[in-house]
């Protein structure tokens, strides 16, 4: 087994207790603001009077910020306190919140939008780091802590955003999405209380050059792998609600379908990683989560408002391909610097290919006045998870596809833990058996 990094000296039990809850408040807000969305969609457009193709802009610009702001993460919190950064980017997301609620225009509702995911982005780079730093003995305990609370934080979003428009009346989808900046607000005050970071006496890890992996085909694959899959994700979040919608579902039933799927990722993303990092049994989860696809994908097609509840948690279940890819990027590296590096890139690259899945639903909708571009896209993006799920599990590694990497990997037999992803991290023992 692995040692475990020594816990920060000079912290006291209640400080730890005060940055736990920072922990789990932040990862409630990483994804109220959107999820909300979806189930009043139709009341945005018609409120900023706008098109299908704009709408499809607004559920895809999360992607385009998860891809683009997270990288900034890494450079503030080496020059801030990491939790001031997180702090800062929480006030910002509970101001972007407040602006999109009250933005009498497309653009300013945008440019809400842009400011509410600050919060999203770096919560989802520097979260495994704190978590990492402050609890290096309950490092899982802390990302399933996390990890849940922002699921659960999803499906609340999903749940209650319809019936809190409803309520209000008119322009009650303003009140709807501006009512999570309470939540952000919230957060931002155990950041704030949480003490200096302590260091551990270690010395710094060196850096892996994030350019050195475009040489890598297995990186490509696996950034392919997790755009698609999160293609399929902000598909099923932005659009699933609307279109049960146009099909003659209210829209309090559709944001209860949505949170359904929501929920089972909970458990989902607790079980899978323990199948994943076995080598004989990644095909076959692959093939299991294809199905599910499949089964949701074909049920909401030929029978939307008949069994839905099942369709939709066929869909989260397929979903686990989430939790798959972050398994594989601690697998598919053999230091922790490069499972860092490859963890950056491939993120950062797929959600900018996530991006089109969701602005296309948009686009396709507005063109024809229905939904079969979108099943077209998501039957598409089936088919290529399904190729580049094949091929990344092929047990390998980038080290070996670029020798720069390989000349800096450890001995056989050196143990090591990785942690990857910056989303919900898997941290994973590699010591050969």
């Amino acid at each position: 087994m692995s040692t475990a990094a020594p816990a920060p000296v000079g912290t006291s039990r209640r400080g730890l207790v005060l940055v736990a809850v920072a922990i789990v408040l932040t990862g409630f807000n990483l994804r109220t603001a959107v999820n909300g969305v979806g189930p009043v969609l139709q009341e945005i457009e018609r409120g900023l009077g706008i098109s299908s193709g704009a709408a499809g802009l607004i559920t895809t610009m999360p992607l385009l910020c998860f891809a683009v702001i997270g990288f900034a993460g890494p450079p503030l919190a080496a020059r801030f306190r990491d939790g001031h950064v997180l702090a800062g980017a929480l006030l910002v997301m509970a101001v972007g919140l407040l602006g999109r609620a009250v933005a009498p225009s497309f653009w300013l509702f945008l440019l809400g939008t842009v400011a509410t995911m600050v919060g999203g982005a770096l919560g989802n780079v520097l979260l495994p780091g704190i978590v990492k730093h402050w609890f290096p003995h309950r490092t899982g305990l802390l990302v399933g802590a996390y990890s849940t609370t922002m699921a659960v934080g999803g499906a609340v979003a999903s749940v209650s955003t319809a019936p809190i428009a409803a309520s209000v009346g008119a322009d009650g989808w303003r009140w709807a999405l501006g009512v999570w900046a309470v939540f952000a607000v919230l957060a931002v005050v155990p950041w704030l209380l949480v003490p200096r970071r302590a260091t551990t006496g270690g010395a710094p890890a060196g850096a892996v050059r994030l350019r050195l992996l475009v040489r890598s085909s297995l990186a490509w694959q696996l950034a392919v792998f997790f755009g698609l899959q999160a293609m399929q994700a902000y598909v099923i979040v932005g659009w699933t609600a609307q279109y049960l919608r146009d099909e003659g579902m209210s829209a309090a039933a559709a944001g209860v379908l949505v949170g359904i799927n929501a929920l089972i990722v909970i458990p989902l993303n607790a079980l899978v990683p323990s199948g994943a990092v076995r080598q004989s049994w990644q095909r076959p989860m692959l093939v299991g989560f294809m199905a599910c696809y499949l089964v949701g994908w074909t049920g909401l097609l030929l029978s939307p408002l008949t069994l839905t509840w099942l369709w939709m948690s066929m869909l989260g279940i397929g979903m686990g391909t989430f939790a798959m890819v972050l398994s594989l990027l601690g697998l598919r590296a053999r230091t922790p610097e490069t499972v860092n590096a490859l963890s950056t890139v491939v993120q950062g690259w797929g959600y900018s290919i996530a991006a089109v899945g969701p602005l296309l639903v948009g686009l396709l909708r507005g063109l024809t006045g229905g939904y079969t571009g979108m099943f077209v896209l998501v039957y598409a993006g089936v088919a290529g998870l399904f190729v580049t799920g094949w091929l990344v599990c092929a047990d390998r590694q980038v080290d070996d596809e670029v020798p720069a990497l390989a000349a800096t990997s450890p001995a056989a037999g050196q143990p090591e833990v990785e942690t990857a992803g910056v989303e919900s991290p898997v941290v994973v023992d590699t010591t050969p058996r």
